[in-house]
């Protein structure tokens, strides 16, 4: 199937718009996307597994491409629930039902490769050989090599509760010409929610959780912001500008402060022209540059970008995990350990060795190292402290605690990715 997503990838290239994209939605797609799917994910409203729908795997499958070609496929509504967020409010999560979230996979890979080589350099979220590292070292080597002075640090208000679904179909169908998958993406933007038990229709959202939703959200933003400033407002500018986006997190850097006021205001109105909104409290106009101080700073992706100098007085972008994520990290790393308290050790090891590696993984960058290993040891005294609580006659000694911290494989944490370059 490689060949077949190189050969879309090709005839979009070629041509301005491209049609038989269902023609890819088949069985060997869908095959594919099954064995792709984790088989510990939650369950739709519909609480069949991969394991359970493996049991007729080929009739299943057989019988979903025959409902495809029929148009007589109807996808299930999403099953809402609700994660934490980092300023202790919930963000909605809408989990699919398993063969929605085939269907989805196979019409997200025929979606991205319409549209990879229509995205803008601009664009790093869920993309293919781009991540959010990438963006971080971007971001860095412009602030310390271009002219920049002021950054536009913006946030959108619920971005996927309020993409409006009639404008990103029309988004869609300037570059897709099939009308039988435009058709099911309306489906499946319009399938609604259940919530406790209630089905709830709406006219906007991309559900966050389904499979197509990161690359639909990139599609809507792509037109509303990045060809929008790329194409249309740099060239009326006084000095330079860029900008930097992860899905719907974005900052924009500018060279003079007028400039940044003036784009300030015109996103206001060109997101209501979408039915999107700046979240006014969390946006902002930062001074941040060689020639603005080094007292500054602001949020982005998890890291914070610190104005400052080095230890010979030069220039020097400081990137360090943002306090914020920090101190909730921390939070839910003591929460975590304490109701594991009178687990067996070794089970609460092998876990928290996947959980701090893949910290250590993500922070690990250039000049962030002292505050992943604040981190890992923060982590590794809680468990300490929590296991001296849970023996009440003879608490664990340190040496002991040591011993067993070794013997389970715990590596020191190490830079693991080069923003620098």
């Amino acid at each position: 199937m490689q060949n077949d997503w190189s050969r879309l990838e090709e005839i979009s290239k070629k041509y301005n718009t491209v049609s038989g994209l269902m023609s890819y939605v088949n069985a060997d797609t869908l095959m594919t996307e099954f064995k792709r799917q984790s088989g510990k994910k939650a369950k739709g409203i519909d609480g069949i597994s991969k394991t359970e729908y493996e049991e007729k795997l080929k009739e299943n499958l057989e019988n979903l491409v025959e409902r495809l070609k029929a148009f007589s496929y109807h996808p299930k509504p999403v099953r809402r629930t609700y994660i934490p967020k980092d300023n202790g409010k919930v963000r909605p999560l809408g989990i699919p039902s398993f063969e929605d979230k085939l269907v989805q996979g196979a019409m997200a890979k025929a979606l991205e490769s319409v549209y990879e080589h229509r995205f803008l350099n601009c664009s790093y979220g869920f993309r293919k050989g781009k991540n959010a590292h990438q963006c971080i070292g971007d971001m860095n080597h412009t602030l310390m090599f271009r002219k920049v002075n002021y950054v536009l640090d913006a946030d959108i208000k619920g971005f996927f509760d309020n993409v409006e679904h009639n404008w990103l179909i029309k988004f869609l169908e300037h570059d897709i010409a099939d009308k039988t998958y435009i058709r099911y993406i309306k489906r499946l933007l319009r399938v609604g929610v259940m919530e406790e038990g209630k089905h709830y229709e709406t006219d906007k959202n991309v559900p966050q959780g389904g499979v197509i939703s990161p690359t639909l959200a990139n599609v809507y933003l792509h037109y509303v912001l990045d060809l929008w400033l790329e194409k249309r407002i740099k060239q009326n500018l006084r000095g330079e500008a860029y900008l930097y986006r992860y899905a719907d997190d974005f900052a924009i850097m500018f060279q003079y402060e007028d400039d940044s006021k003036k784009i300030y205001q015109a996103l206001i109105d060109r997101f209501a022209k979408f039915g999107l909104e700046l979240a006014i409290d969390k946006t902002r106009i930062v001074p941040f540059g060689r020639y603005k101080g080094t007292k500054e700073s602001f949020d982005f992706l998890g890291f914070r970008f610190i104005n400052g100098r080095d230890r010979e007085g030069s220039y020097r972008v400081h990137i360090r995990t943002s306090k914020k994520k920090l101190n909730l990290k921390r939070q839910i790393a003591k929460e975590w350990l304490t109701e594991r308290m009178h687990k067996p050790i070794w089970q609460t090891l092998e876990t928290l060795k996947l959980k701090l590696n893949g910290h250590v993984n993500y922070y690990g960058v250039n000049g962030n190292l002292r505050s992943v290993q604040n981190f890992f040891n923060y982590v590794k005294y809680t468990f300490y402290r929590v296991l001296r609580r849970r023996g009440q006659k003879k608490p664990i000694k340190f040496k002991d605690f040591i011993r067993i911290w070794d013997a389970a494989g715990f590596k020191p944490p190490k830079v693991c990715v080069n923003i620098w370059y």
